[in-house]
């Protein structure tokens, strides 16, 4: 599956250890998603994003809200002049889910327009 299969997709509930990927499967998908890295504890994907200005920032951070929303899977987001990191994990199955690599497909799909 490349980015652009993972954005045309949507989330689905997911919840339980049973619907959460493994390892392998995190490492098949990661490459698909360029810039993205998986946190220290492998329970969630990061990226940084860098921007000319705040302005910048804020409307790239409303973009990641609305498709949050959309898709009803939330991201936790820093962000400050300049830059946002967003961080993707799936909190009902205590790791990653496909709905994170979907989510992050579409972040990248924001900034590929």
């Amino acid at each position: 599956m490349n980015a652009h299969d993972l954005a045309a997709e949507h989330c689905q509930p997911r919840k339980g250890k049973e619907q959460a990927l493994d390892a392998t499967q995190a490492a098949e998908l990661l490459p698909q998603l360029p810039g993205w890295r998986l946190r220290d504890d492998g329970l969630a994907i990061i990226k940084d994003f860098k921007f000319a200005d705040f302005h910048h920032t804020l409307g790239f951070i409303n973009a990641v809200g609305f498709i949050a929303n959309q898709e009803d899977h939330h991201p936790d987001l820093e962000a400050g002049y300049g830059h946002c990191q967003v961080l993707w994990s799936t909190h009902d199955v205590g790791g990653l889910s496909l709905n994170d690599f979907i989510c992050a497909a579409r972040t990248e799909a924001l900034l590929a327009r």
